[in-house]
């Protein structure tokens, strides 16, 4: 038989490892996520201090870490639901059509945390405004659930991601003193990247609203900077395409020309993006310059290279539509209308 003492000590155990369930039960502990920055290196999991449209803090470890909103690939929350976590991969590798019915299927209302309900909506809204991009969808509705996010999430640090997608949607639909104010916000994030990205489209509406001399000013704004970065660096590339369109719309083709052909010896192989907005400006520079069959040839590249770029082999393909005729080969023009109409049908006049 146990003594008394032995019997009082176990008694003081058991009455304090309740007190500390009890304790643990009234006082659940923080959420631990995981953060995923923009450069590939290891995820970051501990508690979200702060979050706002600048960007988050986690702290985990014994340290804070800040990550501005422009370098965060994706925040994995801990208990997402399997529609958003499935539905998110997707959206970020460019599967919209595959995403959006997964994220439409999460129950909002099960959701307890804010910042969760948004990132849901968020990328609800990528999809949407992609698809309506590639002509696989409505893009007014599409502009609608934008401006409903950001107007509601105005503290999310998807917000100036999302006022990107008003700015492409407006572009696209014409509405350029949309466009203007929407891409004008991103002068206001934190990174210089994205202020970079503000003059870049900036000048890309003004050349598409056929205000060429602003839109090459806006350029050269772009090239001029010292930048510190990859994607600073591409904007530079892009900006100096556009500049090239609006030398060769302002009479100056064969200067245009030129900087094209530097930019495309330049070329990284990888960086499938740029390059197919560049051989589209070296279309758009030929064409200008009355050169029909070099722009074809331009348009051509982009077609048969870079048909994974949805909205530059969209434009390829319009342009051919356009161009074919004019050297004599209608059919050719027949079969590019049929694969527009087959791969963005809502683009296809």
């Amino acid at each position: 038989m146990p003594s008394r003492l032995k019997l009082d000590f176990i008694n003081t155990c058991r009455a304090a490892f309740s007190l500390l369930m009890l304790a643990f039960i009234a006082s659940p502990s923080q959420a631990i996520d995981r953060v995923y920055p923009m450069n590939n290196a290891s995820a970051v999991s501990g508690e979200l201090t702060s979050a706002g449209r600048a960007g988050v803090s986690v702290k985990g470890g014994g340290s804070t870490q800040d990550f501005p909103a422009d370098q965060i690939k994706k925040i994995l929350f801990e208990g997402d639901p399997a529609p958003l976590t499935n539905g998110r991969e997707f959206a970020l590798d460019g599967q919209y059509d595959q995403a959006l019915p997964l994220l439409q299927s999460v129950d909002l209302s099960a959701i307890k945390r804010d910042i969760v309900k948004a990132d849901v909506l968020y990328y609800q809204v990528l999809c949407m405004s992609e698809l309506a991009l590639a002509g696989k969808g409505d893009k007014g509705a599409a502009a609608k659930a934008a401006l409903d996010f950001v107007s509601k999430n105005s503290d999310s640090w998807h917000f100036y991601s999302a006022a990107k997608l008003l700015g492409d949607l407006a572009l696209a639909m014409k509405n350029y003193d949309a466009a203007l104010k929407y891409y004008g916000s991103l002068r206001s994030a934190p990174s210089v990247e994205s202020k970079i990205q503000a003059v870049y489209l900036t000048g890309t509406t003004y050349l598409a609203k056929g205000d060429t001399e602003l839109a090459i000013a806006e350029f050269d704004k772009v090239a001029g900077v010292s930048v510190q970065s990859v994607d600073a660096a591409k904007l530079q590339k892009l900006a100096k395409a556009g500049k090239a369109v609006g030398l060769a719309r302002t009479g100056k083709g064969k200067e245009g020309l030129e900087l094209v052909k530097t930019l495309i010896q330049d070329l990284n192989a990888t960086d499938v993006d740029v390059a197919a907005k560049i051989y589209n400006a070296q279309g758009a520079s030929f064409e200008a310059a009355e050169d029909v069959e070099g722009a074809i040839l331009a348009y051509l590249h982009t077609h048969l290279m870079f048909s994974s770029q949805a909205s530059a082999h969209a434009e390829a393909l319009t342009k051919l539509i356009q161009l074919w005729p004019k050297v004599g080969k209608p059919e050719r023009a027949a079969e590019a209308k049929q694969e527009l109409q087959q791969r963005y049908p809502g683009l296809a006049g």
